[in-house]
Parts: C-alpha cells; structure tokens; sequence
C-alpha cells in the first residue's frame, strides 16, 4: 500500500491491526517465532475483512533471554513509548479502532498502555489481543496437549521452523518456571540450555494446524467486533 490506499483504507474503515512480536531465543527454532506467528496470524485474519495489517514490531520484552546469542530485548519504557508513538501515528492516519495482535507473553505491559491511551485521546478504541492464549485457541492446544510452552510444540508451526536445525527426539524435563524467574539471564540460560522450557519438540502439524486455524478465526472475531461506538 502506499498512502493514498492507506487514507483510503481508513476513510472506509477504522480498523487497523499493529502486530507485535519479539526477537528472542526459541530452541533450535527461528529467532523470530513471535513475530512470524503474529505477523501472519494478522494477516490471515483480517485479509477477508480487507483491514489493513501494519509490518509486525519486531523487537518486544525478553530480558530473561539477555544470556542467549541474537535476543535483542527493549527497556519496559521503551517498547511503551514506541506503541504509543505507533496508536498516535494510526490515530493521525485516521484509524479510531485499532487492534494490537500480539505473539509475545512478556510484551502485556502494552496491554495496560492500551487503556491509557484511551483514557488519553478518548476518541479510539484499541484492544490488545494474545492471540495463542485467547480463550477458544488456548481450549484447542490444551485439548491436544496441556504441556504448551515457550520454545516448545506449541511454537512450533511449520513456518517457525529451520530446515538446519531440526526439533531434537523426544520430550524434555520441565523447568522450574517459578525458580526461572528468580535468576538472572546468564543463570536462566544454564538453567534452560537449549532454551525450550520442557516437554515435546514437535507434534505432527496436523494438531497444530487445528490450533492455527483457530487462533485466525479467534483473531478475525477481535478484529471484527463488537467495538464501541465512538465521539467524533
């Protein structure tokens, strides 16, 4: 799109999606796991709707990973300032209903930045949306498996995968999630090694193209309403 289509989009529509993932240590997966997944699941949804999807944010919250080689991790303040910079700039395009799709559990503090800023223009609605733990698409993958975690089968689609760094054979220990957050980032990698927090590698895609589909359609539905009605 250039800017013409994008005021267009907006005159016809106020929606609009800003994807945000993180870049961060996944296994023997992509760097890039967070934001592929919620970069393409905003695709997917909102191309039948003819909503505008925004490129992905790719850098989010991950400082427990400083440890891990290619994890690039901003300070809370700014990943902050930078979406509220990112709805602002939206705001200007004339989008009013924005939706915040995001790939990334640590990123939730812009979840809590989301109602401020309505409280802030009063003029917008914006919701913040997980798209892999929203209700239904978490019910699919605890149905298929209730050991879902970072770096494990749950992340692992095929478009999150590297053909040189197949998923190792079988299941790994659990860490100890709670003793995880206590460490320091050199201790977490000792802790966690390959990275995965335990469990499977890898189960057959079929499964994790069921919690797929579902995560799309569960996102389409966030982006398709209800949405308040707003003052001009």
């Amino acid at each position: 799109m250039n800017w013409r289509d994008v005021e267009a989009a907006a005159a016809r529509d106020p929606r609009c999606i800003l994807p945000l993932g993180s870049t961060e240590q996944h296994a023997q997966l992509s760097l890039c796991v967070d934001a592929i997944l919620a970069e393409r699941v905003a695709v997917e949804a909102a191309e039948p709707l003819g909503v505008p999807v925004f490129p992905v944010m790719p850098f989010g919250l991950a400082p427990y990973f400083a440890a891990y080689p290619g994890t690039m991790t901003l300070r809370v303040e700014t990943l902050l300032a930078v979406f509220r910079d990112l709805v602002a700039s939206a705001r200007r395009s004339g989008f009013r209903r924005i939706l915040i799709v995001n790939g990334h559990g640590g990123n939730n503090p812009v979840g809590a930045l989301a109602q401020e800023l309505m409280t802030e223009y009063g003029d917008i609605s914006v919701k913040f949306h997980n798209w892999w733990n929203a209700p239904k698409t978490w019910a699919v993958g605890q149905s298929i498996d209730k050991t879902g975690l970072h770096a494990n089968w749950m992340e692992n689609f095929p478009w999150t995968r590297l053909d040189h760094a197949p998923a190792p054979e079988g299941e790994k220990p659990m860490v100890d999630l709670g003793l995880m957050k206590a460490m320091p980032p050199a201790e977490v990698k000792e802790l966690l090694g390959d990275g995965s927090f335990g469990a499977l590698w890898q189960r057959p895609d079929e499964d994790m193209l069921k919690i797929w589909a579902t995560g799309v359609e569960e996102t389409r539905a966030a982006l398709d309403g209800p949405w308040p009605e707003l003052r001009p």
